[in-house]
């Protein structure tokens, strides 16, 4: 449905988005996430035709959206991260203005609505002021006018921030149900509302993107070995080393500065083997008060790509990396 080509966008010798490729299938929802000022502003902006690329390509069901942008504009719902609202306005005088400005026809835009009114859930407010509105509202109103005329596409930049906690779940539920009807792009810096609204993640930093896969997926790859934490009473060199004695284990480390005569252990493993651990230590006459398993978690990932300039994935490992397209990247603007 939409595929971005090596699309580039530099100001003066800035390079916000650099050579970035990747596509976006139909009916799923994909989430942006990547650091203040990683290019996913800029990104959405060039895909919407809101702004200009200085080199690259992007099509929108066919269309080129610098060469034929009406076609291409045509199949999208945009919400910029400040909804393009005119406050002394209804909700209803604003949504038929908008309906009117998408080139919409008198009949579709009675039909349609009535339809985002009710999915947006502004049925009661229709006849207030914009401005009177929360900021929850606001957010509402912005959303049904991305998505009036039934759009294909739905892109959202930071669709939820400066809300408070309840209007936070209401507007990750309308998303999640915009997205059984339409492909949905939303950009976010917010890890797990990424993680909880989106079927594939694509990570950016520093103008590049540096992932792209599903939270599951991500999470697969970087916990291919897990750190077991157990806090023993007694020597804790006898516990290493009888544990040291399985297969599945890598390395262990010792922290002994505990008081009252317990250490900690750190065992590096292929695997979650704490039944094993545990046997063993029985077997030997080992005391552990517990036993707990580490493992990476969107955070860490996050961290991970985005701390040392993209370049946590190497070059094999991003040819083997089926979720990425050339390894792309993105922006800088925000």
């Amino acid at each position: 449905m939409i595929e971005v080509k090596n699309l580039t966008r530099k100001y003066g010798e800035h390079t916000a988005v650099d050579s970035i490729s990747f596509n976006i299938e139909d009916g799923r929802i994909y989430g942006f996430l990547g650091p203040n000022g990683a290019g996913k502003t800029t990104t959405m902006n060039i895909i919407t035709g809101c702004l200009s690329a200085t080199d690259g390509q992007v099509i929108i069901n066919g269309h080129d959206i610098f060469d034929e942008p009406v076609k291409a504009k045509k199949c999208i719902g945009y919400l910029p991260e400040i909804p393009p609202l005119y406050t002394d306005m209804t909700v209803l005088e604003y949504l038929r203005f908008v309906g009117r400005a998408k080139g919409l026809k008198r009949a579709q835009i009675s039909a349609s609505i009535p339809d985002v009114v009710a999915k947006t859930g502004l049925s009661d407010v229709t006849n207030k002021l914009i401005k009177t509105l929360s900021k929850g509202y606001q957010q509402r109103v912005g959303i049904a006018q991305a998505i009036l005329g039934d759009p294909q596409i739905v892109i959202l930049d930071e669709p939820t921030v400066g809300l408070d906690p309840k209007q936070i779940v209401e507007i990750r539920s309308l998303i999640k149900e915009l997205g059984q009807k339409h492909t949905v792009i939303l950009s976010s810096h917010i890890l797990s509302e990424v993680s909880e609204i989106c079927d594939e993640i694509i990570i950016i930093s520093a103008g590049k993107i540096v992932a792209s896969d599903s939270a599951e997926n991500l999470m697969g790859r970087f916990n291919s070995h897990v750190i077991i934490e157990i806090t023993v009473k007694g020597d804790p060199d006898r516990a290493a080393e009888a544990l040291a004695g399985l297969d599945e284990v890598l390395e262990i480390e010792i922290d002994d500065s505990l008081t009252g005569g317990m250490s900690k252990l750190f065992v590096k493993a292929d695997s979650d083997i704490r039944a094993e651990l545990a046997d063993i230590l029985v077997q030997n006459g080992i005391a552990y008060i517990s036993m707990n398993v580490e493992r990476a978690n969107l955070e860490d990932i996050f961290l991970k790509l985005t701390d040392n300039g993209g370049e946590a994935f190497t070059a094999e490992e991003d040819a083997a990396y089926a979720g990425t397209e050339e390894n792309e990247e993105e922006e800088g603007d925000e």
